[in-house]
C-alpha cells in the first residue's frame, strides 16, 4: 500500500486516469477536487507507483468522521487488475471496516470481490448494492436555450446552506442528520445550480457531489413539465465543463422521466454501470435506523 500525498504525482495522476475513462471517472473526480483544494479531505491509495494496478480515493485519517456517516465516508475505485483492488482490500489499513462507509466505482467486480474481503475477514457486515445507468453529457458550449421552457423564463441561480434542510427532505437517500450534513457541505464546496420561485423558494435544483458527479436532479412536483430540469441538467453541465470538471452522472434503470430527459439532451449512457456498495457493520446496523 503506499498514500501518494506529492501534489505533482496527483496531478500526473489525474492525467493518466483519463486514459482510462469511462471506468475511471469516479477516481478521476475524486482526485481533481484533491488537487483544487481538497475540501472533502481525500487521500489517494495505490498499489504501487507509477505503475499502478489499483487505485483508492479515501477520507483522510486524520479527518474527524462520524462512524455512522456513510454519505462522507466513501470510498471511490479504479483497478487495472481485479487482483490488485482485492491485496488493497485485505491491508488493514485501507479500509476502515469499523464504520457505515460505502464504495463507488464503474467496474462490475466490486460487489463479489469487496464481499469476499470481508468474508475473508470474517466481519459481520450488510453489503447493500446499488446498479445505475452512468451517462456522460455532451459538450455544452453556450448558455442552455430556453424555447423549450412553458411559461416565464426561471430566476435561475445556485443553492445556499440554507437549502439544505429541503434538499435533504426531498432526496430519496436523505431525511437523517449524516445527509443534512453532507448536502450543506456539497452545497458549500461544489456547484450548484437552482431555479427559484417569486418568493426565492428553490422549485428544481441539481448538485456536484465529491466524486464531480451531478446528484440529486429534482424539481418539486407542482413545477414540473415546465422546462426546469432540462434547464438545470444542462446548466450544471455547461458550469462543471467550464472549469474542467467531467459532467457525469448516473440514473436508475426504472427512472423512465428522468432516462428520457437525458436522451432529449444527447447524453452519453456509458457502456459501464455505476455501482455503489453500502457496507454497515452489524454492531451500527441498530444505529443507523434510530
Amino acid at each position: 500500500m503506499l498514500v501518494l500525498n506529492c501534489s505533482t504525482k496527483l496531478l500526473i495522476l489525474e492525467k493518466m486516469l483519463k486514459s482510462h475513462f469511462p471506468e475511471s471517472l469516479k477516481v478521476y473526480g475524486a482526485v481533481m477536487n484533491i488537487n483544487r483544494g481538497n475540501p472533502f479531505q481525500k487521500e489517494v491509495v495505490l498499489d504501487s507507483w507509477p505503475d499502478f494496478k489499483a487505485v483508492i480515493t479515501r477520507r483522510h485519517r486524520e479527518a474527524e468522521t462520524d462512524n455512522l456517516d456513510h454519505y462522507t465516508n466513501a470510498y471511490a475505485v479504479f483497478y487495472k487488475d481485479i487482483s490488485a483492488y482485492q491485496q488493497l482490500l485485505e491491508d488493514r489499513d485501507v479500509i476502515n471496516w469499523d464504520q457505515v462507509f460505502q464504495i463507488q466505482g464503474l467496474q462490475g467486480e466490486l460487489y463479489a470481490v469487496s464481499k469476499a474481503v470481508a468474508n475473508a475477514k470474517l466481519l459481520d457486515l450488510d453489503i447493500q448494492l446499488s446498479s445505475f445507468k452512468a451517462v456522460h453529457f455532451s459538450p455544452v458550449s453556450s448558455v442552455p436555450d430556453h424555447s423549450f421552457l412553458t411559461g416565464p423564463t426561471p430566476r435561475l441561480t445556485y443553492l445556499s446552506v440554507s437549502d439544505a434542510d429541503l434538499l435533504n427532505r426531498t432526496w430519496s437517500r436523505g431525511g437523517n442528520q449524516q445527509c443534512l450534513r453532507y448536502i450543506a457541505k456539497l452545497i458549500e464546496c461544489f456547484p450548484s445550480v437552482c431555479v427559484r420561485d417569486e418568493q426565492g423558494n428553490p422549485v428544481s435544483w441539481g448538485i456536484t457531489d465529491q466524486f464531480a458527479t451531478m446528484c440529486h436532479g429534482y424539481t418539486l412536483p407542482d413545477h414540473r413539465r415546465k422546462g426546469y430540469s432540462r434547464l438545470v441538467a444542462l446548466t450544471l453541465a455547461r458550469k462543471l465543463q467550464s472549469r474542467g470538471f467531467p459532467s457525469q452522472g448516473n440514473v436508475l434503470d426504472d427512472n423512465v422521466a428522468s432516462i428520457n430527459l437525458l436522451k432529449s439532451v444527447h447524453a452519453e449512457f456509458l457502456p459501464c454501470r455505476f455501482h455503489r456498495l453500502i457496507l454497515t457493520p452489524a454492531a451500527l446496523s441498530r444505529q443507523t435506523h434510530l
